[in-house]
């Protein structure tokens, strides 16, 4: 059997004093705790609750510049989506299927509409029609015109004859070889034939005027039919619906040989080579809102920069739309309806004393905060200033390096002191 080493050992005295200096380690050690103990329960009974500082966000008060700014949800929406509409009452006709890439100018589809192809032919004919009577009037113009200049003609030829027979008469009368009488009637007759050449002269203007107005009418006429013929033209060929821009068809609002009423839609059509962010901003928004406002895009692929390019004049469920344009190039990879967030930036304020925002905002109504002082936080007075996403400017109540609670104060209850334990 191994013995032990038992009988080796050996009871040595402590040496006088030893007990004395222990024991007054342990009454200071016990002192000391009580008087940690003391301060704690007087802290305790100073403040109206207590809470476990792992529950609390503390941030400090700092200065520096607030940017204010607002945090939206939208979606891609394209700058230019035009819906196209039946132009009259027809039956379509369907050359393209939803997703379709198209061309600038490509047909889309064709309206058979037999009320505008009866009246594209009534013009038609009208319009020959009036085509011929203006060529006959042209020709029964210059008809006239030549009727007219012939009795004018007829008539300068009777007052010449009439002129040379009484000058025959003024060279024999002075003579006495012709009667007086026969003298007189040749100046009368020369009077008579001056005064037909000079109203057949005055008809022939007349007559020519008169046929002028009647071959104006005539082509007046002509042109009303042309531009009625143009304009059932123009209602024909819109029969045939084009696309505005390049782009795909996005919706189909009909079917192929449906038969739609007029003005109905028929498709929209997308142009993905410019596209936009299409916001909603809380109304409480829109009186800092202004064209031209720059803005920040979220994106899966990153962010991109823009600025405000409309805002809808009406307020529909407590939001307003709005548009954001892109800066320079616009960023790949965006697709129709994809849902985006954006930061609208309203403005910026330097030089600041501000803490970082959080759920004491509305807790408190933006009236108090809980200022942490020695493990204990302390409801204080407060005046806010402009907001941001992440920050609250502080106009008084506050100073730099104060400690805030910005979130859980929700269970303070509206305490005057509350204890943070560690």
């Amino acid at each position: 059997m191994i013995r032990d080493t038992s009988h080796q050992d050996a009871v040595i005295a402590a040496p006088a004093g030893q007990a004395l200096k222990r024991r007054a380690v342990l009454i200071g050690a016990a002192a000391a705790v009580v008087a940690v103990c003391v301060g704690l329960f007087s802290t305790w009974r100073s403040s109206e609750a207590s809470v476990s500082a792992a529950r609390l966000r503390i941030a400090e008060v700092t200065r520096g510049t607030l940017v204010r700014d607002a945090s939206v949800n939208g979606r891609v929406v394209a700058a230019v989506s035009p819906t196209l509409y039946a132009k009259a009452a027809s039956t379509v006709n369907l050359k393209v299927a939803a997703g379709d890439t198209v061309k600038k100018g490509q047909a889309l589809a064709v309206l058979e509409s037999p009320d505008l192809s009866d009246a594209l032919k009534r013009e038609q004919s009208t319009y020959e029609q009036l085509k011929a009577e203006v060529a006959r009037q042209q020709i029964l113009a210059r008809k006239q015109k030549l009727l007219a200049q012939k009795d004018a003609d007829t008539a300068e030829i009777d007052r010449l004859s009439a002129q040379r027979t009484l000058e025959r008469y003024e060279s024999v009368a002075q003579v006495g070889v012709i009667a007086k009488i026969d003298y007189q009637k040749a100046k009368d007759a020369l009077q008579s034939a001056e005064i037909r050449a000079r109203h057949a002269a005055q008809a022939a203007v007349l007559e020519g005027d008169d046929v002028q107005l009647a071959l104006k009418t005539k082509t007046n006429e002509l042109e009303r039919a042309r531009l009625a013929l143009g304009e059932a033209q123009r209602r024909v060929d819109e029969l045939t619906v084009r696309a505005p821009v390049d782009g795909f068809i996005g919706t189909l609002n009909v079917q192929d040989r449906m038969v739609v009423a007029a003005n109905a839609p028929l498709m929209t059509l997308v142009d993905l080579s410019k596209l936009e962010v299409e916001i909603e901003v809380p109304e409480t928004y829109v009186n800092d809102l202004g064209i031209g406002m720059n803005a920040e895009v979220t994106l899966p692929s990153g962010s991109a920069t823009g600025k405000l390019s409309a805002l809808s004049p009406e307020v529909v469920k407590n939001m307003v739309l709005a548009r954001v344009r892109f800066d320079g190039e616009q960023p790949r990879g965006l697709r129709q309806s994809q849902r985006v967030t954006a930061r609208l930036l309203i403005e910026e304020k330097p030089n600041v004393l501000m803490v970082a925002r959080g759920p004491f905002v509305e807790n408190e109504g933006g009236r108090y905060a809980y200022v942490v002082r020695d493990g204990i936080a302390e409801r204080t007075p407060i005046k806010m200033g402009a907001t941001s996403i992440s920050a609250v400017e502080i106009v008084s109540g506050l100073k730099q390096g104060d400690k805030v609670v910005v979130a859980g104060t929700d269970t303070f209850d509206g305490a005057s002191r509350v204890s943070i334990n560690q």
